[in-house]
């Protein structure tokens, strides 16, 4: 489950009510509290912590995390073009499921590291990275799976397409193919504690203990709640200190959301309020399918400023969007009293694979975003319009 709300500190209604809806609203002061926590952990350990595009690439706010972080992860060729061009002073790690021979060339020109998903592509695309002097990288998948009814997001879920195991190691991996590598990556955690990284780093070493002390660099990935209250910092250090102790190796991980948590809002306002036997909804100018389209794939529950459970307050309301897909559900909550036509509601945790994954779907506009300064004043970054739903679906008028 996602932590509950937080933040808005010194934010009022008034300043919120200023601010169209619906709109992304990213707070740049989390930001930097995040930046500090993943700082300290790197300052004590010596490893280095990149930041995971996939689960936010809000750019312009990169200089308020940069100062904290060691560079950059993407997961193909835009996202390590991004992390190259809007943090230049940090490091480009990419690893993709599979890259494609006609951006292969492009991408060397940003990646300083680059994973590769199977032994097969390692030898089709190694030889040429290593001439480019990249460092290369292989993931594997220890078979330990530590997450439960989250299959869609277990990279260790029985036939899962993410990294090699022991045993296709055995059957593919060569002399001259191994004589590439420089380290080993593998990426088994979702929201996770560091107890269950102590449990994957020991299924690691049982299954490639051998290897490792070949490499110079492991990546235990992302997955890492590490700047969420309660997170077991103690155990996170002494895994990467095992690490380095045990195989020499320089220790990365790149988490996305731990970077980014509680960091962000999405303001909404009720359009409506209809009635369908005991249950109340309140129609959105927000979707879940289309703004927040984790509530739906995930899926949870996002957390509400001044929300309860359903029946922790007096009346019990069905958040939706206005969309044609009648499973548009946000979720239930508990209110003091019904929302109203017009009423302002704030979603919390909304940094996070939010804009990075929002859509169109119903020509539903894109939500402004807008960045929460430190002073509690906000910033304009970018607006859409119709032009940005209409041209991704065809060819600008010839002049």
């Amino acid at each position: 489950t996602r932590p509950p709300f937080a933040g808005l500190a010194n934010l009022s209604w008034e300043a919120l009510a200023s601010l169209p809806t619906p709109c992304y609203l990213l707070d740049e002061a989390q930001l930097r509290r995040n930046g500090e926590l993943l700082l300290g952990v790197q300052q004590r350990t010596g490893c280095k912590i990149l930041l995971a595009q996939k689960a936010f690439s809000n750019f312009n706010v990169y200089p308020v995390l940069a100062p904290y972080l060691a560079g950059t992860e993407a997961s193909g060729l835009y996202e390590a073009r991004l992390g190259k061009e809007e943090m230049p002073q940090g490091e480009v790690h990419v690893f993709c499921g599979a890259y494609r021979e006609d951006e292969f060339q492009e991408l060397l020109q940003y990646a300083d590291h680059i994973v590769f998903n199977s032994i097969h592509q390692l030898k089709a695309f190694g030889p040429r990275g290593k001439q480019a002097g990249k460092s290369l990288g292989l993931r594997v998948n220890p078979e330990c799976s530590t997450q439960e009814g989250h299959a869609i997001y277990d990279p260790c879920a029985p036939g899962s397409r993410m990294g090699v195991t022991r045993n296709v190691w055995d059957q593919e991996m060569d002399e001259a193919t191994l004589s590439l590598l420089d380290g080993i990556h593998f990426h088994t955690l979702c929201e996770q504690n560091s107890d269950d990284l102590k449990t994957t780093l020991a299924a690691v070493e049982e299954k490639f203990g051998d290897i490792l002390p070949e490499m110079k660099w492991i990546n235990m990935g992302g997955g890492h709640h590490i700047t969420r209250p309660g997170y077991d910092m103690a155990t996170l250090e002494r895994c990467i200190r095992r690490a380095q102790h045990d195989w020499g190796v320089t220790v990365y991980l790149e988490p996305g959301e731990a970077c980014a948590l509680n960091a962000g809002y999405l303001l909404t306002r009720v359009l409506d309020v209809v009635q369908n036997g005991d249950t109340t909804i309140a129609i959105l100018d927000a979707s879940a399918a289309c703004h927040m389209p984790d509530v739906i794939e995930m899926p949870y529950r996002p957390p509400l400023l001044g929300a309860g459970e359903p029946g922790e307050k007096p009346c019990a309301v069905r958040l939706a969007g206005p969309t044609c897909l009648a499973g548009d559900v946000i979720g239930d909550y508990g209110f003091d009293a019904v929302p109203e036509v017009g009423d302002l509601l704030v979603f919390g945790d909304m940094a996070i694979y939010t804009t990075c994954k929002n859509n169109t779907f119903n020509g539903m506009p894109l939500p402004g975003i807008y960045a929460r300064k430190p002073d509690g004043t906000a910033r304009e970054i970018v607006t859409f319009g119709y032009r940005d739903f209409k041209y991704r679906l065809g060819q600008k008028e010839k002049k």
